[in-house]
């Protein structure tokens, strides 16, 4: 249920709304033709990164120790609702507001998502974690659909009385703010917190304490080695997921000349091919074995990118956009159920704290990355695109090293 309650702010803010109005409107006027509001946009991504790779080991191991799991989500839960809402203020001209502001609302939401994932381990075994995960990011895109839909009523409605994106936007955010808030009751209400607190020593502090788990947790790499090449592995394919991510809405308008209501429709498709997907490749998991599934997403990620490159339609683009719909739910709940897989109980927040310092790292790198090829190329989102591809195929490579047997049996030692 957190899943579906959070992934509308994912799909509104990050992927489908938000960004796209931030390019063309907060920080541009009218189509990005120099790729400098494209490059503002993934400046702030990136920021809100480094925040949460600096602080994500240390808040994961300090959860842990105290099972302050539950307090600490529902304490980023209220500020990503907030902030969110506070989007609604951003118009034309308000970029330091705008990057601000979902700077702090992106930082809270990817803190909650870290949290809620540690809470993986204590409630499926390891022979159910690959389609547990997969349920839950499923229906996370189900709610994703839901949201996107309500605002796509929403906006089709204010279009009607003549509003503009200055107008109809601030109310999208109102909508996936309070949403997220609803949808996110049942976790409070009937998750539990099954972790036992360890006391403090005398003279020890959280702060102290997170950081020694985190210095223990590295020290000790060569026990979970599995677990720490995949992380790399999952460092490097997420830097393309996170780029698609937040500008796919971005290269529809700036590339295919989509308007807002397209870009939506589009997105809303996408999201039932993501939730199909990751329905469809959790099941698969645990009958073929992550490694083996996460693979095969990775094929489908370089192929559509590289794909992407050469269409010229828009009937061949919603090809391009289904089949990145199919990889991209299976391959992050692959990840997600492997770093399950390879993490001791005792250690699951701490090490999905990790989990989520690759991520955010491939989050700083990947749209960066694009955002300075779109703005050195003057505007060209189609090599900026395709050189994502890069990230699948190395990847892929990457993943080959990773040994899932080892890497389950060295968590089950612990």
């Amino acid at each position: 249920m957190y899943d579906f309650a959070n992934s509308g702010y994912t799909t509104v803010v990050l992927t489908a709304i938000f960004n796209a109005y931030f390019v063309r409107v907060v920080a541009g006027n009218g189509p990005d033709y120099d790729g400098f509001a494209t490059l503002l946009w993934t400046l702030a991504t990136s920021i809100t990164n480094l925040i949460v790779l600096a602080t994500a080991p240390v808040v994961g191991a300090i959860a842990d120790h105290g099972a302050h799991k539950k307090r600490f989500l529902a304490a980023t839960t209220i500020a990503c609702v907030l902030f969110t809402a506070a989007l609604a203020l951003v118009g034309k001209g308000d970029v330091l507001l705008g990057m601000a502001l979902l700077v702090l609302s992106a930082v809270a939401f990817h803190t909650g998502e870290d949290l809620i994932a540690s809470f993986l381990p204590e409630i499926a075994s390891p022979r159910d974690m690959g389609r547990v995960s997969g349920y839950g990011w499923s229906l996370g895109y189900v709610g994703g659909l839901l949201v996107l839909g309500l605002c796509l009523a929403y906006i089709g409605y204010a279009e009607t009385q003549g509003a503009s994106a200055e107008q109809y936007v601030p109310g999208a955010m109102f909508i996936t703010a309070g949403a997220f808030a609803l949808a996110a009751l049942p976790t409070f209400l009937w998750l539990r917190e099954r972790a036992v607190p360890t006391p403090l020593a005398p003279g020890e502090t959280w702060l102290r304490v997170g950081f020694a788990r985190v210095r223990d947790t590295l020290r000790h790499a060569r026990r979970y080695r599995d677990l720490f090449r995949f992380l790399v592995t999952l460092a490097v394919y997420y830097c393309g997921i996170y780029t698609v991510v937040v500008l796919a809405a971005v290269y529809a308008q700036e590339v295919m000349g989509f308007d807002t209501r397209e870009t939506i429709i589009l997105i809303l498709v996408v999201n039932v091919t993501a939730a199909v997907g990751a329905f469809g490749f959790g099941l698969a998991q645990d009958r073929l074995g992550s490694i083996a599934t996460l693979a095969l997403t990775l094929v489908v990620w370089s192929a559509a990118l590289v794909l992407a490159y050469f269409i010229e339609t828009r009937a061949g683009f919603w090809v391009v956009a289904n089949l990145v719909g199919l990889a991209l739910g299976s391959s992050q709940s692959a990840g997600r159920a492997l770093v399950g897989l390879f993490s001791p109980p005792a250690r699951a927040a701490e090490f999905f704290g990790l989990w989520g310092l690759a991520g955010k790292l491939a989050a700083i790198v990947g749209p960066i990355t694009y955002g300075l090829i779109a703005w050195v190329s003057h505007g060209n989102h189609r090599l900026a695109l395709v050189s994502t591809a890069t990230f699948f195929v190395v990847g892929l490579v990457l993943l080959l090293t990773v040994n899932e047997a080892r890497g389950r049996a060295a968590a089950q030692m612990e």
